[in-house]
């Protein structure tokens, strides 16, 4: 929100480069991480990928444009692209350090020092919250099914959970009491997703392995072991999506 440009550089025509030096090298096939912030505030759910994209937010926009030089690069230059719309990752290594960071490892962090997990609104908006592994498989299938070029695809559980819901969830499997300090809604957020993915399931052979529950229980695990009072021990852990 605060710096779009810069955004527009690194999403859009960093992709673009990357397609350009795809198209020159002959590479066969590209996957391409896109988002479920194309669909914007659109209060049909679940999402199908047939919806009208509808960005509100800078990095939204560059998001869908990425898609877009995707399609064209497929039609146009041979590469085939497949479009992964990803639907809030989250699990171990994933950075809760940015102010960008997402919202599970933020409240893990934040839970383990013992500090309140700000919470931006009411905490009723809800996320089709998506374990790591479940994207692992998805861009696996993405890169070996042929009738996946050219085309888009929801990647998630196909349910959803509220931000009050992981606050609830990291306090269970922590075993202690978490507060919660509530903060203005941030612009560019929307209020609920859920992925329908029937078509990732039909075209990529795509089924999430792991429910939001086993994936918080293996996230909060995952802390516990790496973090002592919210903070990384040994080791570079890697920024997630």
């Amino acid at each position: 929100m605060d710096d779009p440009l810069s955004s527009n550089d690194v999403n859009v025509t960093g992709t673009l480069q990357l397609l350009i030096a795809c198209r020159d090298a002959k590479v066969r096939r590209v996957v391409y991480a896109s988002s479920s912030s194309v669909y914007g505030d659109d209060p049909t759910l679940p999402k199908v990928e047939g919806l009208r994209p509808c960005p509100i937010s800078p990095y939204a926009a560059t998001k869908l444009m990425g898609e877009y030089y995707c399609q064209i690069y497929t039609r146009l230059y041979g590469v085939e692209a497949v479009s992964l719309r990803y639907f809030n990752v989250f699990g171990p290594r994933q950075s809760p350090e940015s102010k960008y960071a997402a919202v599970v490892p933020r409240f893990l962090a934040a839970a383990m020092r013992d500090e309140p997990l700000e919470i931006h609104g009411d905490g009723h908006q809800s996320r089709d919250f998506t374990f790591i592994e479940n994207v692992v498989a998805a861009n696996v299938l993405a890169m070996r099914v042929p009738q996946a070029a050219g085309k888009v695809f929801n990647v998630a559980c196909g349910s959803r959970c509220s931000v009050l819901d992981v606050a609830t969830a990291i306090g269970k499997s922590l075993r202690r009491s978490v507060r919660l300090e509530h903060q203005p809604a941030r612009a560019g957020d929307v209020r609920d997703t859920q992925a329908d993915i029937s078509q990732a399931r039909a075209i990529l052979g795509y089924e999430p392995r792991v429910d939001f529950e086993e994936g918080m229980r293996r996230t909060c695990e995952y802390f516990v072991a790496h973090f002592a009072d919210g903070k990384a021990t040994g080791g570079q852990v890697a920024q997630g999506t």
